[in-house]
């Protein structure tokens, strides 16, 4: 491809559909844009059809709303996990990487965001009032809130927090702070704050 003009409309419509993905700069999306060009068409049609198949199988537990081929997924039908507690995240990419933890043992319920009044996202664009229902019906003892450690996560949290008191259900927050190994010298003012409203009692 030497000599490949940059600005060719094709290409640019190609990057342009990768930079619309999330982390995904205009030089990341330039170099998966030569990858999938030097593919061999085997090799591209195999990539594509996964894609397609996902997308065509893949849908939202009707439970949780985490991502499942059938309607209910396998952790919402599980007898292994503690019908106790219920973990509520803002996606269901959050899920995937709580699981990675092998520290949590509970349910999950996925909100699709988090409360963002300058996004025009208020409780009502959330599944809050789904999460009400759960908690109404299931006998959930405590629920774990773990929106990201953002502004709209913690505004998130807070509300979530006085909606739930009432139904005397315990609730906690994940804890949030400095990365282990990390020093007090790179760590900005919010983490910091965070990890000092998070301390632990020794």
């Amino acid at each position: 491809m030497e000599g490949f003009p940059l600005s060719d409309p094709q290409f640019q419509k190609l990057i342009q559909s990768f930079s619309s993905l999330p982390g995904i700069g205009k030089k990341s999306a330039t170099r998966i844009g030569f990858h999938i060009l030097r593919m061999d068409p085997s090799t591209f049609r195999a990539w594509l059809s996964n894609i397609e198949e996902a997308k065509a199988k893949l849908r939202f537990c009707d439970e949780c709303g985490g991502l499942t081929e059938d309607p209910v997924c396998s952790i919402c039908l599980s007898d292994r996990r503690d019908n106790g507690i219920l973990c509520v995240v803002e996606q269901p990419e959050d899920i995937f990487f709580i699981e990675n933890t092998k520290e949590y043992v509970g349910k999950y319920h996925v909100l699709n965001g988090a409360i963002s009044p300058l996004d025009g996202i208020g409780p009502d664009q959330l599944r809050i009032r789904q999460l009400i229902e759960r908690l109404e019906d299931t006998g959930v003892k405590e629920v774990l809130i773990a929106t990201n450690p953002t502004l709209e996560g913690d505004a998130t949290a807070s509300y979530l927090s006085t909606v739930i008191k009432p139904m005397e259900i315990k609730i906690t927050r994940i804890a949030h702070g400095i990365t282990i190994g990390g020093t007090l010298e790179y760590s900005d003012q919010y983490t910091l704050g965070k990890a000092i409203k998070s301390r632990l009692t020794l």
